[in-house]
């Protein structure tokens, strides 16, 4: 019965570690793969690297981003980190 008590704190601590920190990370990633398997043709999205683009055209793993002057860049659909409003 000791030994539960003395392990109690450290099993409240990872209790408390997996709540505040880790489940929080998992939603998030989770709602980051489904926006980027949602992704269509003609979405304003913004990619890791800054890029600021519109879907030109949308393949299984890659996409390509044309930019404001005409340019069309190829990118895997993991690099989008997000897809902005149509207003």
């Amino acid at each position: 019965m000791d030994t539960l008590l003395g392990l109690l704190p450290i099993i409240l601590m990872f209790v408390i570690f997996y709540f505040l920190l880790i489940r929080p990370q998992q939603k998030k990633q989770k709602n980051v793969q489904n926006m980027q398997a949602e992704l269509q043709k003609g979405d304003r999205v913004i990619t890791i690297g800054g890029l600021h683009g519109t879907i030109h055209a949308i393949d299984e793993n890659t996409l390509i981003v044309s930019v404001q002057d005409g340019s069309q860049l190829k990118f895997d659909r993991s690099s989008v980190r997000e897809k902005l409003n149509q207003d």
